[in-house]
């Protein structure tokens, strides 16, 4: 284990201009507006960009903004580039605060606000990492760019439009994720599965799910049942504490309770959505459900991995694909399904969808591609990964794991050349990051800060 620490501890002397700039960050509600006329992401998000980069020119950086989408504040002169990526927009304050979400207020050792852990505190600690190797005249053979993102929280193409002006990095991290190093993103594919309803379709009305990654928490459908089907979806159900009809005369209404959880990890919720479609399967032959729905009970049914659609895949650096059935609607003539699938690092999306539609033509259902993220993976043997390695474990004393995720961080919009990379500890306390009083613990903080600029010491002087 690399102990010594080379420059990191250099960031110490900016901690308080850093926490002063932090706030006043905090205080502009950088949330993102879509459709905007006032920049891509609506004004407070562009007013967090400008925020930044005069800060940044103030401390002597260069800086360049593109149509407020992203910037970047750089140190050097050199063509080939490290990036530390972070973002500047946050989720919505929503309710249960104690304080105001856009005033900063430090409690003892901790700093309240929205965007302290997520992202905007790892945005200062580049800035001012690059602020510290300019005031100590550091060099080398390249240039490190702070880059600011500012659609982060929508998924949006707010580094997409950036790097296809700016070019890529050769090297770089993305302290938006946790520690150690996450060197392996599977792939994200989703997919929306439609088919026409039939007329003899018993399902009058089906709602499930608020997002195509996530697990449906509860399921509701409306049927035209004659009174025989009443009675025996009755019977089967009496004893299903998840379950709960409503007679409405014409309708029978049957919702169903399962267990939300994020799209990544399937498995560890309980998908309503799946459940009630495998519950009606007992009772409505294929016509009375229709091909899609008579496909969801066939070849999706409970799974999460992908088996009966002969999708089922893993592989050492990543692990096992998931699917995740994630909205199911079925409202006037159409009915459709979304499918959120993470699949291995090693595989590709045609085998995927190749299967997938060998599995659905049967249904006569169409798939239709909607947003597909490729894999990231980067070799736990590469020099970045061992550099990254090195920085944690020199301002730690602590080993440096190497994990993979199913999720997808800003990392994925540089072609396996950036690792998500802190700025969160397992052990420190969660710092509801997308809830109500959203923190950052001072002393982790700094140790954040040491490791940042630990790692890019040692990317630029190597």
């Amino acid at each position: 284990m690399n102990q010594k620490l080379l420059f990191g501890h250099q960031i110490d002397a900016y901690l308080e201009e850093m926490l002063q700039d932090l706030e006043k960050l905090i205080a502009i509600p950088s949330v993102c507006e879509e459709n905007s006329p006032d920049g891509p992401f609506g004004k407070p998000c562009k007013d967090a960009l400008s925020f930044i980069l005069n800060r940044a020119r103030e401390l002597g950086l260069d800086t360049e903004n593109v149509e407020n989408y992203a910037g970047h504040a750089s140190y050097g002169s050199k063509e080939e580039c490290i990036d530390i990526l972070t973002h500047l927009d946050v989720v919505p304050a929503g309710e249960g605060w104690d304080s105001d979400p856009f005033t900063a207020v430090r409690k003892g050792n901790r700093l309240y606000g929205r965007g302290t852990a997520d992202d905007k505190g790892a945005a200062i600690a580049a800035l001012y990492c690059l602020k510290a190797l300019k005031d100590a005249n550091i060099t080398g053979s390249r240039r490190i760019r702070a880059v600011f993102g500012c659609g982060e929280e929508i998924g949006s193409d707010d580094l997409t439009v950036y790097y296809a002006k700016e070019g890529l990095p050769i090297m770089g991290f993305t302290p938006d994720c946790s520690y150690g190093i996450c060197y392996a993103e599977k792939g994200i594919l989703h997919l929306e599965l439609s088919a026409r309803r039939s007329d003899s379709s018993a399902i009058s009305r089906f709602l499930a799910g608020t997002a195509v990654n996530a697990v449906p928490g509860t399921a509701r459908a409306w049927l035209c049942l004659n009174p025989q089907k009443r009675k025996q979806l009755s019977e089967l159900t009496k004893d299903l504490s998840h379950i709960t009809l409503k007679d409405q005369g014409e309708l029978f209404e049957i919702c169903c309770q399962g267990k939300a959880a994020h799209g990544a990890e399937p498995e560890l919720g309980v998908n309503a959505a799946s459940t009630l479609i495998r519950l009606l399967y007992q009772v409505l032959s294929p016509e009375e459900l229709g091909p899609l729905f008579t496909f969801a009970a066939e070849k999706i049914a409970l799974e999460y991995d992908g088996a009966s659609l002969r999708i089922q895949m893993s592989d050492e650096p990543s692990g096992p694909l998931t699917l995740n059935l994630g909205l199911v609607s079925a409202e006037g003539g159409q009915e459709t399904l979304s499918l959120d699938i993470r699949y291995p690092v090693t595989a590709h999306k045609d085998r995927i969808l190749s299967s997938l539609s060998q599995a659905a033509e049967p249904y006569d259902i169409a798939i239709t591609e909607t947003s597909h993220m490729e894999p990231l993976y980067i070799p736990k043997d590469a020099p970045m990964i061992g550099l990254l390695k090195d920085s944690y474990e020199a301002a730690t004393g602590k080993a440096c794991t190497l994990f993979s995720t199913g999720g997808g961080t800003y990392a994925r919009h540089c072609g396996n050349r950036v690792a998500a990379f802190g700025p969160i500890f397992q052990e420190e306390p969660p710092s509801n990051a997308h809830g109500p009083n959203e923190f950052i613990d001072l002393t982790y903080f700094r140790m954040h800060c040491r490791i940042c600029l630990e790692a890019l010491y040692r990317m630029l002087v190597q």
